[in-house]
């Protein structure tokens, strides 16, 4: 069978190696009085040690002029191989490594009994050694002749030189004289050299290669993707590419590098500094990069923290300090200490609508115009993921999330609800432990408020739903470091609906509602409080939900008159809170009871104000019905109607007296009457510190005496 040109090629050179070791084999033979002595190596007699000591040192190997020959022959025949397209390894080795011409016949030397197994003994027998079996420093200066005092030939060796520092050679057996210490080529090399593309096996968890034809990222990345890989081209070594949330910088960093002709290696830095021997990792991970031509595709760099563990920058310094394009890519910003050389710095803004539904497509089989099973027919993806900051990765994980939903629950095709289960499947676990996480049950439908706080509402999610558009694609974003955030103030009396609706807005656009615990933001320690919330936006960044500050007043009041240092402290607080507000990209509400209370400059900042009333007597009505339900069971003499007009409540407190008659019902086994609402309202007008007017109740007097007003 006829072996490939990149095999037929090494092969050709490494006989070439072959035939002067057994040149050199058979000239020892001739100057060796007993070239048959069965123990020849494991002792050395007088009689060699005179010969040894006669002998003057070789400075040519026999034959050398014919084996020249033979090696400009063999490349002839290399050059036709690539005109013709042929893919020879050990060409792009050494250009990719930077080797000599010599350096390539060391590299052969040691590789050679690697591939065929007799040799190790005639290695064996030319180091006057059974044991040793691989070739030293001194047979391969003497196999390609070369002095064994000359500087030229023993500076290949080194631990700078391009074979050893490559990590194509290693040297063993330091405690050796110099000239005896073996050469050995890594299997990882040998495999490589021999066509075998399998990554080297101590990567796994720490670097893979990526699959990519860099045609993932959206066409309005396009641009941004040529200049990028045209910069590589020209010879850039070191980039950071910066991601906001939703962006995916390592699908732009891959399409670059794949435009620039490499492909990529990825390295998770984070397990990289965990590992024992770092160090060591990183070398074996930039030769595999080299072997492959692929450029060091590393990130996250906030999984490092350079700033206070030495050991971590040392490793950041080194990685971005490599012979092969290195981009690095994260969240933070660029420390210029990070490096010994400036990085090109690139930004990767985030996907809009349109770049996610194409990705969305792609990852599910699904080209613009076709439906195939799996779909929901009239399914917009563009429209359905509009609300959410997904980048690449997280579109790809969402498809497959929502298409497994839809096989669970034996649906046939995928519906916009899946879609949503799938999305919220991305999402972070870090804000879940800072906040309260409640998945939406209610609508549209379960709301009663007045049509103009309704509209309000519908604004807020229509505001969330096209920010991509007009904040990003057209340009309507303020200066100032202005976030693509979208904040809402709710303002009204407790019970009024305020943490329903931001539930139900929620739940429109899919997301989670987020409701923030004050216990765990507010400290008495000074600077404690800016610490806790900060932990609780870098949470959200990475979730695609609704964040709720209940009682918001508590954290973003009024900054005042400074009179000592508590009052300083607080309006720095507040200050940091306005400016942390105003760069959060996500979807936040604060509601408050006192809108007042709220500093103005916060106000200000806000995109929409939305005043919640007590309820009037029709909408009180419809709140007794709504919380009554359908499957609890009423009695023939509930009269709504008075309820509604007689008591002032808002829904939180209808509420609470609907639970509560509902327990004096089930107690007793009946259905729910009015003396169970009736008694209820009583037990509400008291929590509340509220007097029981005669009047109210009318002729449905509570049990027990009512406060008599004249």
């Amino acid at each position: 069978m006829t072996s490939p040109p990149g095999i037929a090629h090494l092969l050709g050179r490494l006989g070439l190696v072959a035939a002067r070791i057994h040149r050199l084999v058979a000239e020892r033979r001739r100057d060796d009085p007993d070239p048959d002595d069965p123990f020849r190596g494991l002792y050395v007699s007088p009689a060699d040690a005179e010969r040894l000591a006669t002998v003057p040192a070789r400075t040519t190997t026999p034959g050398e002029p014919d084996v020249a020959a033979q090696t400009q022959a063999l490349e002839a025949l290399a050059d036709q191989a690539v005109s013709d397209g042929a893919e020879l390894r050990l060409r792009r080795l050494a250009h990719e490594f930077r080797l000599t011409p010599m350096d390539v016949e060391f590299l052969l030397v040691a590789l050679l009994p690697d591939v065929e197994a007799r040799y190790e003994r005639l290695y064996g027998y030319l180091n006057d050694d059974v044991s040793r079996r691989r070739a030293t420093i001194g047979l391969a200066l003497e196999l390609c002749g070369i002095p064994a005092s000359a500087i030229a030939g023993r500076a290949r060796f080194t631990g700078t030189a391009p074979l050893v520092g490559g990590g194509l050679l290693l040297v063993e057996q330091p405690d050796l004289p110099y000239l005896s210490r073996s050469l050995r080529v890594p299997d990882r090399v040998a495999a490589y050299l021999l066509g075998d593309d399998v990554a080297d096996a101590r990567l796994a968890g720490v670097a893979w290669p990526v699959d990519a034809d860099g045609g993932d990222l959206a066409s309005r990345q396009d641009d941004l993707t040529d200049r990028l890989g045209t910069a590589l081209r020209a010879g850039v070594r070191l980039s950071y590419l910066r991601e906001h949330p939703g962006a995916d910088a390592d699908d732009l960093a891959t399409a670059a590098l794949v435009r620039a002709g490499r492909s990529v290696l990825r390295l998770d830095l984070e397990a990289l500094a965990g590992d024992p021997a770092p160090t060591d990792l990183l070398a074996v991970a930039v030769r595999e990069a080299r072997l492959r031509g692929a450029g060091l595709l590393a990130g996250p760099v906030q999984a490092l923290d350079p700033v206070t563990r030495p050991e971590h920058a040392r490793l950041l310094r080194r990685v971005a300090d490599q012979p092969v394009p290195v981009l690095l890519t994260g969240t933070v910003e660029w420390d210029p200490h990070w490096s010994r050389q400036a990085p090109l710095l690139v930004t990767a803004d985030p996907l809009d609508e349109q770049d996610r539904a194409r990705l969305w497509r792609t990852a599910s089989g699904m080209r613009p115009g076709a439906r195939p099973p799996g779909w929901l027919d009239g399914l917009d993806p563009a429209r359905e993921l509009a609300p959410y900051l997904l980048g690449p990765d997280q579109v790809r994980r969402a498809a497959q999330a929502a298409e497994q939903l839809a096989v669970f629950v034996g649906a046939e095709r995928v519906d916009a609800g899946h879609l949503r289960a799938g999305v919220r499947g991305q999402n972070a676990g870090g804000l879940a432990r800072l906040a309260r996480r409640i998945e939406p049950g209610v609508g549209w439908s379960d709301l009663v408020l007045p049509d103009p706080v309704r509209d309000q509402l519908r604004e807020l999610a229509l505001r969330v739903r096209y920010r991509d558009r007009v904040l990003g694609r057209w340009r309507m974003r303020p200066g100032g470091g202005r976030g693509r955030g979208v904040l809402a103030l709710f303002a009204g009396d407790s019970g009024t609906g305020k943490t329903m609706s931001a539930e139900v807005v929620a739940a429109d656009l899919g997301l989670d509602l987020y409701v923030v615990d004050l216990s765990t933001v507010v400290d008495k320690y000074v600077g404690q409080t800016e610490k806790n919330l900060e932990r609780i936006f870098t949470e959200a960044a990475g979730v695609n939900g609704l964040l709720l500050f209940d009682e918001a007043d508590a954290i973003f009041g009024k900054r005042s008159e400074v009179k000592d240092a508590h009052d300083r402290y607080a309006n720095m607080e507040s200050a940091y809170l306005l400016q942390r507000m105003e760069s959060f990209d996500g979807v936040a509400v604060l509601t408050t009871n006192l809108r007042a209370n709220l500093d103005e400059a916060f106000t200000r900042r806000l995109d929409l104000i939305v005043d919640f009333a007590m309820p009037d007597v029709a909408q009180r009505r419809a709140l007794w019905d709504r919380c009554l339900g359908t499957e609890l069971p009423r009695a023939d003499d509930l009269d709504l109607d008075f309820c509604a007009r007689n008591f002032e409540l808002a829904g939180g407190s209808i509420r609470a007296c609907v639970v509560t008659a509902a327990y004096l019902a089930a107690q007793a086994d009946r259905p729910v009457g009015m003396a169970d609402l009736i008694g209820a309202v009583q037990r509400e007008y008291r929590k509340l510190g509220r007097l029981l007017l005669e009047s109210e109740f009318g002729t449905h007097q509570p049990r027990g005496e009512p406060a008599r007003v004249h």
